[in-house]
């Protein structure tokens, strides 16, 4: 029996497709209410729960050998935020304690790429980097760092755990429109773009799947791995967008200072019309910061073959299409806040 948490988010859903494809019984634990569209028509056993309900771990850890670990809640906020932290940080520490009251299952964490410390010379950042919260930009890789430690500790204690650090992920079956997922939709829309220089590295949610289930199968305690893709530059991915989505587009860089400088207006935008900001501080800081990551260690020791980044977002755009069912997602669609919380 395999737990996931978190199943209905992106890495999440199409991880339980991939299980299901293999023969596996999945068990996804899902806080109360109906299921959500990502699961549907999936067969899957659905335990109503919380990560931060330590009787409803224990009941959806019952019989199970493997967990997949991946809610949590996602905040482009800066600086720190305590539910945040809470959600983050204290749900992981409940499935850790549980994991060991209910017997051995082995954990597979899912952590973030920028809970990792970069070097200061710039080059790619990789597993040699350690997990530094102080060093953490916004809320959300600050609970992250901290989460990770925890699960280091947890292994260095005999837990049987591994940790994965996937890049931004996009791809198709974005049903809670991730991060990758609202830029490109935003993309799409024909018109004039603003875009800033810097770049990302993009990994195909379908590859960060498989990156998943190969650390379970072959992932040593106590290790990091890195699920990354490919580096695409701001321009480059709009570029890719514009042309799968057709129309008409053009985009104009505009300088780091105006854009960290709208950014301070951002919160108090999104606050009066409930809105979620496309950016923030904490994503420029993302996409401006260093985004030479290595992936070495997981093809070495996992086997990890990421396909191209730029088939990845053709493949989203073509996904949001069929999904709007009419090309093109509209305006207020585009942009309406999704409420921060587990997935």
């Amino acid at each position: 029996m395999i737990l996931v948490t978190g199943a209905s988010g992106h890495i999440g859903n199409v991880l339980v497709r991939k299980l299901l494809g293999r023969g596996q019984h999945v068990r996804a634990l899902l806080r109360p209410g109906r299921k959500p569209a990502a699961l549907e028509g999936l067969d899957v056993e659905i335990v109503s729960g919380d990560i931060l309900d330590m009787d409803s771990l224990e009941c959806a850890l019952r019989g199970v050998e493997l967990v997949y670990h991946l809610a949590a809640r996602i905040s482009l906020a800066d600086g720190l935020d305590p539910e945040t932290e809470r959600v983050n940080l204290e749900g992981t520490r409940n499935v850790i304690s549980t994991i060991r009251r209910s017997g051995n299952a082995r954990l597979v964490y899912a952590s973030s790429i920028y809970a990792l410390r970069k070097p200061a010379d710039g080059r790619p950042i990789d597993e040699t980097q350690p997990f530094e919260p102080l060093q953490c930009q916004g809320a959300y890789d600050h609970s992250k760092a901290l989460a990770s430690l925890a699960v280091q500790q947890a292994a260095a204690d005999g837990l049987d755990a591994v940790i994965v650090c996937p890049t931004a992920v996009t791809g198709p079956y974005d049903f809670h429109d991730s991060e990758a997922g609202r830029a490109i939709r935003f993309y799409m829309r024909p018109g004039l773009k603003f875009l800033v220089k810097g770049a990302y590295d993009f990994i195909d949610v379908r590859d960060a799947a498989q990156g998943f289930i190969l650390a379970a199968e072959k992932g040593r305690r106590g290790e990091t791995y890195i699920l990354g893709g490919e580096r695409l530059t701001v321009q480059e991915m709009a570029q890719t967008v514009w042309q799968a989505a057709g129309g008409w587009h053009a985009g104009i860089e505009v300088p780091l200072w105006l854009a960290y400088w709208a950014a301070n207006f951002v919160p108090f935008y999104c606050k009066l019309t409930g809105v979620k900001p496309l950016f923030t501080r904490y994503s420029l800081e993302a996409v401006c910061s260093n985004s030479l990551i290595s992936h070495a260690k997981a093809s070495r020791e996992l086997g990890f073959q990421p396909c191209p980044a730029r088939q990845a977002v053709m493949d989203a755009v073509r996904w949001f299409q069929e999904r709007e069912g009419c090309g093109l997602p509209s305006p207020e669609t585009a942009g309406k806040a999704v409420p921060e919380g587990r997935w």
